[in-house]
């Protein structure tokens, strides 16, 4: 492998390459900041209600759900990823960053809205 092909897996070099790592950066934002705005909300709902009102049980077990449903495709796309590269595999980190953020995106980003209601 020539020094040139190794630099562009760690160096975006082409107008693509560099797209993706700003759509990377964009949804990274955005994962931060729909998080810290659904932890806010669920505190807010931990403060002004019972822990045993059934809206609260009911909105606790799902964002455990949640997380656990995360958390197993984040850990299928990291594994995805280790495999890929044991193989021989050469994708770039900015590749394999968004699709392993998208699930804890998509998650957060709609709990994020529907709390906001």
């Amino acid at each position: 492998m020539s020094n040139k092909s190794r630099i562009s897996l760690i160096v975006p070099a082409t107008p693509a390459a560099i797209s993706d790592v700003w759509k990377l950066s964009q949804m990274a934002t955005e994962f931060w900041s729909s998080a810290f705005s659904t932890i806010n909300s669920r505190v807010l709902l931990w403060e002004t209600k019972s822990p045993l009102d059934p809206t609260m049980m009911q909105e606790n077990q799902r964002m455990v759900n949640e997380k656990r449903a995360a958390s197993w495709e984040v850990g299928l796309e990291v594994q995805k990823a280790w495999l890929n590269m044991l193989s021989g595999g050469q994708t770039p980190w900015w590749t394999t960053g968004q699709r392993t953020l998208k699930p804890l995106h998509q998650r957060t980003t709609a709990n994020a809205k529907r709390l906001s209601k």
